[in-house]
């Protein structure tokens, strides 16, 4: 799987002082090497079999297909600007979205692990489209994850491409590898979290950050 960001064209962006500059948005695609549906419905089949489950029926006969496009659909996140905009009023505080829901599908047992992301910066020379946020986290989720690397995708890429004072990102999920399976620990999540810049660094920046993000829970 590879990460494809590229510049598109310049838009909403643009500087305010009138002139032909303008910072373009950059445009984020997650390419996955290419999708064989047909090939995934046979392997289906072919796995449902194995374990006993025939497809034989009227109710399953379509099952093979369904779970190779809901699969498809898992792992295939949406394309998107990254949409900036200058910092003119020199806004110094946190910028934090709270409970982003957050699916995804655990690496090792492809199963489902679904829940919230608090996502939070303090800005430096550009502000960002609220609902890009929302879009970052998607970008990483829709793939095989553990957790604990998603979070820290997130905060890393927000980090590089967006170049603020500091970034937070915690993540609480429940994972049915857990509550269905195993140990079966039904009603149990994970959290994890990253920060860097000042909300690693400075201890005030740090509390406010993980005290409105315990407040959110």
């Amino acid at each position: 799987m590879t990460e494809r960001p590229h510049r598109a064209t310049a838009r909403a962006d643009a500087y305010e002082d009138g002139t032909a500059s303008a910072r373009p948005a950059l445009r984020v695609v997650h390419e996955p090497g290419g999708i064989d549906l047909a090939a995934a419905e046979h392997a289906v089949g072919q796995f449902l079999d194995a374990l006993g489950i025939s497809t034989a029926s009227e109710s399953l006969r379509g099952t093979p297909g369904r779970m190779a496009r809901a699969y498809a659909e898992l792992f295939s996140p949406r394309p998107f600007d990254l949409t900036t905009f200058p910092n003119d009023e020199g806004y110094d505080e946190l910028v934090l979205a709270r409970r982003i829901p957050v699916r995804s599908v655990c690496e090792h047992h492809l199963l489902p692990f679904v829940g919230t992301a608090h996502v939070g910066y303090l800005p430096g020379a550009r502000i960002l489209g609220l609902s890009k946020l929302a879009r970052v986290v998607e970008h990483f989720a829709c793939r095989p994850q553990v957790q604990e690397r998603l979070t820290k995708q997130v905060a890393d890429w927000l980090q590089a491409h967006l170049e603020p004072k500091g970034v937070g990102v915690v993540i609480e999920a429940e994972h049915t590898c857990m509550t269905l399976r195993g140990v079966q620990a039904t009603g149990s999540s994970t959290m994890t979290s990253t920060l860097l810049g000042l909300l690693r660094t400075d201890a005030r920046s740090r509390s406010e950050f993980l005290a409105l993000t315990s407040a959110a829970s």
